[in-house]
């Protein structure tokens, strides 16, 4: 996916680094909470988190929902092949990707698939229903192979920093 955005790493020191492994584990935290876990006054942790926003370093706060505990049990992984990869094709398949609520996540591939996506829905029922009336009719979809979560062993928007 092409943002258009610069991302050229940024600059941090050891300072923005406790910044953020502290708000990645605790991001309910206000500033003068943060401040004080991380060894900073207000103002200047505030001026910190600021920067790192608007450097797109932190791009944006979320809430984290248990599936199951919304009826949501069945974690499928679909490898996808295209027909083809020209670029209207792969544009067209993106954006619709990105319109359907149940594929929380899809990355461009290499090797075998073109594209590996994670979809999240209640069972293995409404994947078979999702995958033939939604997946088999994306644009350019040659072939779909899916293999099932049994359980989720770790799972983290942690990045190591």
């Amino acid at each position: 996916m092409s943002t258009g955005l610069n991302l050229e790493k940024v600059p941090m020191d050891e300072m923005d680094g406790r910044i953020l492994r502290t708000i990645q584990k605790h991001p309910e935290l206000a500033v003068a909470e943060l401040a004080e876990r991380v060894g900073l006054s207000h103002t200047p942790c505030w001026r910190r988190l600021k920067r790192l926003q608007a450097s797109g370093v932190i791009e944006r706060n979320a809430v984290i929902l248990n599936p199951k505990r919304l009826g949501l049990e069945a974690v499928v992984f679909a490898s996808i092949r295209l027909k083809q990869h020209d670029e209207e094709t792969l544009d067209a398949f993106e954006t619709a990707i990105r319109n359907l609520p149940q594929i929380v996540e899809c990355f461009s591939m290499s090797g075998d698939s073109d594209y590996q996506l994670r979809i999240v829905v209640a069972n293995i029922e409404a994947y078979h229903d999702f995958l033939k009336k939604i997946v088999l009719h994306l644009p350019g979809v040659a072939s779909v192979n899916s293999h099932f979560a049994l359980n989720t062993v770790k799972l983290t928007t942690d990045l190591p920093i």
